[in-house]
C-alpha cells in the first residue's frame, strides 16, 4: 500500500534530466519503497521509471543487494511491454525499502549520464529502429535481457552494473524520444555486456583452474 502523502509526479513536457530531478527531490526523508517510487512516476512512466531505476548503477561499484530487486522491477516492465501488459510487481518488490540518503547520493551520481544523452540524442533518427511490431518485440526484449544482465551476481566487479545499466538508460532514453540510435546504442552496450561477463567468466574458470593446480603441485 502506497502511502497517501506521497504525489504522484505528473510527466510534463520537460527534460527528462527535470522529470527526474522532480522525482528525486520528491523522495521520503527517510526510506523509501519501489512502491512508493512507481507510484511517484505514474502509470504512463514505465520508461521514465526505467531510466530512474537505473541511474543508481552509474557508478563503477553500486550499493549491494540493490540490482536483484531494481533489475527484477525493470525486467518486469520489460516483460510488460514486450507483451503488452500492465506492469505488475510482487509485494515484497514494491515493500523493499533503501535508505533515502544513499539513494539520493547514488543517484546524483548517475544523473551525469541523464545530461550526457540528452545532449547527444536527438528525436526522429534511425526511425526504422522504432518501426513495427518486430522491432518493438526486438528492443522490448533488449530492455529484457539488460535487465536480466543487471541481475548478474558481479555487483561488486567495476562496471558489472554499469554496463547494464548505460544500455537501459540509452533504450529507455530512445524508446521515449523515439531516438534509433540511443536505441542502438542501448542494444551494442548489451554486447558490450555479454562480451564483458564472458571475459569475467573465463577469467575466473582459469584463476579456479591455476589455484587447483598449485594446491595439487604443493601435495
Amino acid at each position: 500500500m502506497l502511502k497517501a502523502t506521497l504525489p504522484e509526479v505528473p510527466l510534463q513536457p520537460h527534460s527528462l534530466r527535470e522529470q527526474l530531478d522532480v522525482i528525486v527531490e520528491s523522495l521520503p526523508p527517510d526510506e523509501v519503497t519501489l512502491g512508493e517510487i512507481r507510484g511517484l512516476v505514474g502509470p504512463d512512466g514505465l520508461l521514465l521509471l526505467v531510466a530512474f531505476l537505473t541511474l543508481i548503477f552509474l557508478v563503477p561499484v553500486s550499493i549491494p543487494g540493490v540490482s536483484t530487486v531494481f533489475g527484477a522491477a525493470i525486467l518486469l516492465i520489460g516483460v510488460s511491454r514486450l507483451f503488452r501488459r500492465t506492469l505488475w510487481l510482487p509485494k515484497r518488490f514494491q515493500k523493499r525499502s533503501l535508505s533515502t540518503a544513499r539513494l539520493r547520493g547514488a543517484l546524483h551520481k548517475g544523473r551525469i549520464w541523464v545530461s550526457r544523452l540528452e545532449r547527444i540524442s536527438r528525436p526522429h533518427r534511425l526511425t526504422w529502429l522504432l518501426r513495427g511490431r518486430l522491432m518493438e518485440v526486438l528492443n522490448n526484449a533488449a530492455l529484457v535481457l539488460a535487465a536480466v544482465l543487471l541481475m548478474a551476481p558481479f555487483g561488486l566487479i567495476p562496471f558489472s552494473n554499469t554496463l547494464p545499466g548505460l544500455a537501459l538508460l540509452c533504450l529507455a532514453v530512445g524508446l521515449m524520444q523515439r531516438d534509433g540510435v540511443a536505441v542502438l546504442l542501448g542494444h551494442l552496450l548489451n554486447v558490450a555486456t555479454l562480451l564483458y561477463f564472458g571475459a569475467l567468466a573465463i577469467g575466473g574458470s582459469v584463476a579456479i583452474q591455476e589455484i587447483f593446480r598449485q594446491i595439487q603441485g604443493s601435495f
